[in-house]
């Protein structure tokens, strides 16, 4: 692997992170900064900020689904850099499990707006800067439910196509312009993820009215609320996630796409070798 060179300056290469506070984010950001990069490690909350910045990371709050609160990180991010960031790794995300009939309205904006509007808002806010200076790399967390659907995961899966649709058209219009755009898309990665979802699933959710009250109980329950004691198959830790980005980042000329697990390749083969009914068979089990 080719670095990327630094700063003509001599100083350290830059990346503003969000989705700082817990697996994959505060992994990057403790990662890259041990190999010398200025790392920005935003979080939603300022509490979760405050621990980072204890611990040695950057940080200061950053919330997708605000428009004010990006608005203000474009400022507070040229005031610390002097500029704009060398990369951008949009990570901050989060599920709302459930059947696609039972998710309500308010509950595709919320996840929309954090999965998809928010990231591509601060994107286009930091272009600018990095189009000046003829250089950067913005890197975006996918998903294997970027690739392939999957039941019980409608809205996420939804905000990851169009994630994935809306990455490869903007790196089509940034060729030859000097900024590399590049798709990360894991599979189970071992983080707080699910657990995380279950205050969503239970604010929009009505599972006991709905049609699936029976599935819900066998299939979707057990496994949100489970306590987790080992890892779920072919699940990897954070630092998986991590190794691809730093491969993305300080590659001279980066991929356009780097799957993490098992599931992930196994899915984008599958996805452009079987008819659209053998991969359903195979993605619902049955």
């Amino acid at each position: 692997m080719t670095p990327t060179p630094s700063p003509a300056d001599g100083s350290a290469r830059s990346i503003l992170i969000t989705g700082c506070s817990s697996g994959i984010g505060l992994d990057a950001a403790r990662t890259l900064a041990a190999r010398g990069w200025r790392v920005l490690a935003t979080c939603r909350d300022p509490k979760d900020c405050e621990r980072l910045e204890t611990a040695g990371l950057e940080s200061f709050p950053l919330d997708l689904s605000c428009e004010d609160s990006i608005r203000r990180a474009i400022p507070e991010t040229a005031e610390r850099l002097g500029g704009m960031p060398d990369a951008l790794f949009n990570n901050g995300a989060f599920a709302i499990p459930g059947a696609v009939e039972d998710m309500p309205r308010a509950a595709f904006r919320e996840i929309f707006e954090v999965n998809l509007l928010g990231q591509f808002d601060l994107t286009n806010r930091i272009l600018p800067g990095m189009r000046a200076r003829g250089s950067g790399r913005i890197v975006m967390n996918s998903s294997v439910l970027g690739l392939v659907a999957a039941p019980w995961r409608g809205a996420y899966v939804a905000t990851k196509f169009a994630l994935e649709g809306l990455t490869d058209t903007l790196r089509l219009e940034l060729r030859g312009s000097g900024i590399a755009v590049v798709l990360i898309e894991p599979g189970p990665i071992g983080t707080p993820f699910r657990a995380k979802s279950i205050p969503r699933f239970e604010r929009h959710v009505n599972w006991r009215a709905s049609p699936h009250a029976a599935r819900y109980a066998r299939e979707l329950l057990p496994r949100l609320y489970a306590e987790r004691s080992r890892p779920d198959r072919f699940e990897l830790p954070p630092g998986a996630v991590t190794a691809k980005l730093v491969a993305a980042l300080e590659a001279k000329r980066p991929a356009a796409r780097y799957t993490v697990t098992h599931p992930a390749r196994a899915a984008a083969i599958l996805r452009r070798l079987l008819p659209a009914r053998w991969l359903d068979r195979v993605v619902a089990g049955r």
